[in-house]
């Protein structure tokens, strides 16, 4: 019998894409790392996400309330929240209103677009939660705030799944690029290397599949019924690239 306790650790995106919720599928126990440093200008993937505008991929952006020196990810407030909430569902409407599942899901994305929070983390970690209840993702989640730990980069990914009972470390392909993988080594942990499988459909207005798109432009196109299966037919807890 397999005793092996897989975790995944990822920052709380903003409607993240199809290989985020993979990530998720994936593993036993999914960290949000939400107490770790938000950018100080521009933006990222926790208040930027992708969709298909006219067939191309577009960007729409949560607007945040911005300090002097520095602020983590959940420490970060929403600003104009009516304003680009509105922009979004009406970018949404106009080019995902022809889709196959457009009717048939649109009043649930609305509303957890429309959900009420001040708080960037909260209102991502509620998207995803939300969302991966209605796939039917049976993942523990956890919030890296909870263990108020000050060590940072590896060590602290590996604190992490030793708080938790982890013994796999669910880590993305780019991660050999900034992890000190003998750390996991030390202290008994398997680091996975994991990446998403193909999965291509067709969009609206586009020649070409536009990869890293949020996952609300599968489900306008696919169904979540149909990615239900997707994730179920993914029944290895984790598997090497």
């Amino acid at each position: 019998m397999d005793n092996s306790v897989v975790v995944g650790i990822h920052q709380p995106n903003f409607m993240p894409w199809l290989g985020y919720f993979y990530k998720i599928a994936q593993s036993d126990i999914f960290i949000f790392l939400d107490d770790v440093q938000f950018i100080k200008t521009g933006s990222n993937y926790t208040n930027r996400v992708a969709i298909n505008i006219q067939g191309e991929s577009s960007n729409i952006t949560i607007p945040i309330k911005r300090v002097s020196g520095t602020q983590n990810i959940n420490e970060t407030e929403i600003l104009n929240e009516k304003k680009w909430k509105k922009k979004l569902i009406g970018s949404i409407q106009s080019n995902y209103a022809k889709t196959p599942y457009f009717k048939e899901h649109k009043d649930y994305i609305f509303e957890l677009i429309n959900y009420r929070a001040d708080n960037l983390a909260e209102y991502n970690m509620h998207f995803i939660t939300s969302l991966s209840k209605a796939l039917e993702l049976h993942t523990i989640f956890e919030r890296s705030s909870k263990f108020k730990l000050s060590s940072t980069s590896t060590q602290r990914l590996v604190e992490l799944i030793w708080l938790v009972g982890g013994t796999v470390y669910l880590s993305g392909a780019g991660g050999d690029n900034y992890q000190k993988q003998n750390l996991y080594q030390q202290n008994s942990i398997e680091l996975i290397y994991n990446s998403m499988p193909s999965f291509t459909y067709s969009q609206p207005k586009s020649e070409h599949f536009i990869k890293g798109l949020s996952i609300v432009d599968a489900i306008f196109n696919v169904g979540i019924e149909d990615l239900k299966n997707f994730f179920l037919t993914k029944k290895e807890k984790y598997e090497n690239p």
